[in-house]
């Protein structure tokens, strides 16, 4: 798709980084990859990357063409910077639920966005549907592309390559990988790397404990950017997770903060509730076990939310 030294050879690659300051004595160490080292400080790009890539290759995205999607933000963001990097335009479904950095970020790549207003900018089943609705109209234009995140089976693919590298970069030494679900790929696609190394491997999903759907239980609103859809994603398989936690919306924050703080990882309300899951597991499995899980993005996103705003 591209020559060497391209902008997206920058995706993936991305460091290691140990907790060393809030995980308790007695508790299992916690390893975590800076997927904000991506270049739109997203573990997302990974994902964009491969999505376009197999569009083009099935002939799918046409030259010059546009990509569209329903977007909390950071997929949009990695699939602008890909469009951009290769020469496509893209419109995306945004909503005032979502951080402003992140629409400016998408409109600075160029993309079109088009909005859909939420409930007092709640994150609710009603306004997830409602943005795949419009960008399923959108996508009937001539020349449009639709990524359909949820249900493009070559999304789990785009996290291979995270899985090997925290496979390598652990020196084959994790005994459990924890993290949040949006579309499920990320956890699948780096599961299923991990497993085939070690079927022991324990993996923990993690979802808003508001909206605990993949729980059983029914849907609710919640303020965790970029998880808890409010329904199953119809790309998600339980039998390959082997627990679910959850995770309160002032949890994922307050925790967000902490990691600022007493980590100097800078990181949103997702990673916070990795975090608050990961620290769950290692309590559990005790000092001799290795947990891993992912800083899936920067803070710089959410500056304009509450998430920072508090002593």
């Amino acid at each position: 798709m591209h020559d060497r030294n391209h902008i997206l050879d920058a995706i993936g690659n991305t460091p290691l980084v140990e907790l060393r300051n809030i995980v308790p004595k007695g508790s299992g160490r916690i390893v975590a990859k800076l997927e904000s080292a991506n270049p739109t400080g997203s573990m997302k790009d990974r994902l964009a990357r491969n999505l376009i890539h197999c569009a083009v290759a099935k002939g799918l995205l046409p030259p010059g063409g546009t990509v569209v999607e329903y977007t909390a933000g950071t997929t949009g963001i990695s699939l602008a910077l890909v469009a951009s990097a290769l020469g496509y335009k893209t419109h995306f479904v945004f909503s005032d639920a979502f951080s402003d950095e992140k629409r400016f970020t998408m409109r600075a790549f160029g993309a079109e966005i088009t909005d859909v207003p939420s409930d007092n900018k709640k994150i609710t089943k009603e306004l997830i549907e409602a943005m795949i609705t419009r960008a399923g109209e959108i996508s009937q234009q001539p020349g449009h592309w639709w990524a359909d995140q949820l249900k493009n089976e070559d999304g789990a693919a785009g996290y291979t390559g995270l899985g090997e590298e925290i496979w390598r970069q652990t020196n084959g030494k994790v005994d459990a990988f924890v993290h949040t679900v949006s579309t499920a790929h990320s956890i699948h696609g780096v599961s299923r790397v991990l497993k085939r190394e070690n079927k022991d491997i324990m993996i923990v999903a993690v979802e808003p404990d508001e909206s605990a759907v993949l729980s059983g239980r029914p849907p609710g609103s919640h303020k965790i950017e970029g998880i808890g859809l409010g329904f199953l994603p119809p790309l998600w398989h339980p039998n390959e997770v082997g627990e679910i936690l959850t995770v309160s919306t002032n949890d994922a924050k307050a925790m967000a903060r902490r990691l600022a703080k007493e980590e100097a990882i800078f990181a949103g309300t997702s990673t916070g509730a990795n975090i608050v899951a990961s620290l769950r597991i290692a309590e559990r499995l005790g000092s001799t076990a290795t947990i891993a899980t992912l800083i899936v993005d920067s803070g710089l996103r959410y500056l304009s939310t509450d998430v920072f705003r508090q002593a």
